[in-house]
């Protein structure tokens, strides 16, 4: 058995529905798609055990395993797949990553009711084993969306049957290799080793419990009591006594994820261009990282992580380097200049030496966040003089409130749902449903339809660039951090799957105690 946290409770156990990686934790051990995410390279086989795709790019055929069952005993087939991409993309289902499956032929146009029959869309089963899914356009990167959490498919005749109680233990039928026994809301969610998985042989753990903790510090004292095998993090405070003490316990991994302030533009005076240039330029990233967080982050300069920069990137006009600011960005380092500058600009804002300057809300979701807002609260009163009330909520609620426009300055994460970095940038279109500055720019939106249609990877990556300046030059939000996952992990655990996006696999994942 293996105890590992589990922060956020899932909202539900649904790929279609599901949002937070907390939730494909849980999803991933009970269901898979046609492939699964590699943080070594493309997507690994798993439903699928062997595709092509045509020479115009256009086209991909994926081979069904025939040994693949669903944990009800039925075989999973194409018409299993299309079933479940048709609810994915069916307006009334309300899928909040809809958009994934975008990349296929009219999928978009078919989520949006211009079309209304789903046989036009580019999916196709020529019979039970073989699916076939035409694009719109050439995607390279097409198998890291076939790997994200809407491809997973579903048991349609499950569903149909019980509606939304079908992610119960007791109803939940899927063709992963565990088995939902147990789920008390708030407490643990327990799934054991399912023997109809095709790859079971793999499958050395009879039992997964995801427990739940609301804060680091109760996650620390449940780790340092024996209570879980694994957690998500670590206090920020504790860090370096870990490194001290018990070093071949604390984990480190780099992560293809940016911690960001996103400025609601409809609020004023966070509508002027000057007042959210002034509130970037005395945010001392460095310290921030440095004295707050302890964990090895990186401050960022720019939205896009190393790990997730356009193919080509090498030589760009954006710089990691903050005594190399970026082109008409206020994202460089907190220096007496860029100090001097922000205190002007807030000046001819209206708002000299921070007077008049209205007390907006930051916000941000757990306990975790608010050390992050602490310090930058303390930067802009000393900096700029002006106060921001802090508010923190659970992390649905943060979001909830960030997507309906509902906060001034919101402290979020952007954790790519693919390693693609055109999916990425799309979040910041006019109508993108996690553009959470609810900022428009139509210069902006050209230059993402550019990379979209580009022909080549190089305009895609110009095209991408230039959209990335853009973004950072109006200002609608300002990176703080690349972030990084510390964690503490029992030294008996072997065979430890996480890519960079927060995407696990559970196969070869054994307790080296009872397994060696």
């Amino acid at each position: 058995m293996l105890r590992l946290s589990q922060r956020n409770e899932p909202a539900d156990l649904d790929p279609a529905l599901a949002t937070l990686p907390d939730d494909f934790f849980v999803i991933r051990a009970l269901s898979e798609g046609l492939v699964v995410p590699n943080g070594e390279g493309d997507p690994k086989p798993a439903l699928a055990e062997s595709w092509e795709v045509s020479p115009d790019l256009l086209t991909w055929t994926f081979h069904l395993r025939h040994d693949a069952r669903w944990s009800n005993g039925e075989p999973v087939t194409a018409a299993d797949l299309l079933a479940s991409y048709r609810r994915v993309l069916t307006p009334a289902t309300a899928a909040p990553k809809a958009n994934l499956l975008f990349v296929v032929r009219y999928a978009r146009a078919y989520a949006t009711g211009q079309l209304t029959d789903f046989s036009a869309v580019g999916f196709l089963a020529p019979n039970p084993f073989t699916l076939q899914v035409t694009l719109e356009r050439p995607t390279p990167q097409f198998l890291a969306y076939a790997a994200s959490g809407p491809w997973i498919p579903v048991n349609p005749r499950t569903v149909d049957r019980l509606g939304r109680l079908w992610t119960r233990p007791g109803n939940f039928v899927g063709n992963g290799p565990f088995l939902l026994v147990e789920w008390r809301p708030q407490q643990r969610i327990v799934v054991r080793k399912n023997p109809l998985y095709y790859d079971a042989r793999y499958i050395h753990l009879d039992e997964i419990q995801f427990i739940h903790f609301d804060d680091t510090d109760t996650e620390d004292r449940a780790y340092r009591d024996g209570q879980i095998d694994a957690t998500m993090t670590v206090p920020y405070s504790k860090v370096d006594a870990y490194i001290r003490d018990r070093p071949t316990e604390l984990r480190h991994a780099p992560l293809a994820e940016t911690r960001y302030l996103a400025f609601n533009v409809k609020h004023p005076p966070l509508d002027d261009i000057r007042v959210r240039r002034a509130l970037s330029l005395t945010l001392d990233r460095a310290r921030l990282v440095k004295d707050v967080l302890r964990g090895r982050q990186d401050p960022a300069y720019r939205l896009l992580p190393p790990g997730l920069r356009p193919t080509g990137d090498l030589v760009s006009d954006l710089s990691d380097d903050p005594s190399s600011p970026n082109p008409g960005s206020a994202h460089g380092e907190n220096t007496l200049a860029s100090r001097e500058e922000a205190r002007q600009l807030l000046a001819a804002a209206g708002f000299p030496g921070g007077r008049g300057f209205p007390k907006l809300e930051l916000s941000g979701w757990g306990a975790g966040a608010k050390p992050v807002l602490d310090a930058v609260q303390e930067m802009w009163k000393k900096d700029l003089g002006i106060e921001v009330g802090i508010y923190v909520r659970e992390a649905r609620a943060h979001v909830a409130a960030m997507r309906a426009g509902g906060y001034d300055i919101g402290y979020i994460t952007l954790i790519p749902d693919v390693a693609d970095p055109l999916a990425a940038l799309q979040r910041f279109i006019s109508d993108g449903p996690e553009n959470y500055p609810h900022w428009a720019d139509a210069t902006y939106d050209q230059l993402m339809d550019n990379a979209l249609n580009a022909r080549t990877t190089g305009e895609q990556t110009a095209a991408l660039r230039a959209a990335e300046i853009r973004l950072l030059d109006q200002l609608p939000l300002a990176p703080l951090y690349f972030n990084a996952k510390t964690w503490l992990m029992r030294p008996e655990i072997k065979g430890w799957q996480e890519d960079a996006i927060w995407i696990r696999d559970y196969r070869g994942l054994h307790l080296a105690a009872a397994h060696e």
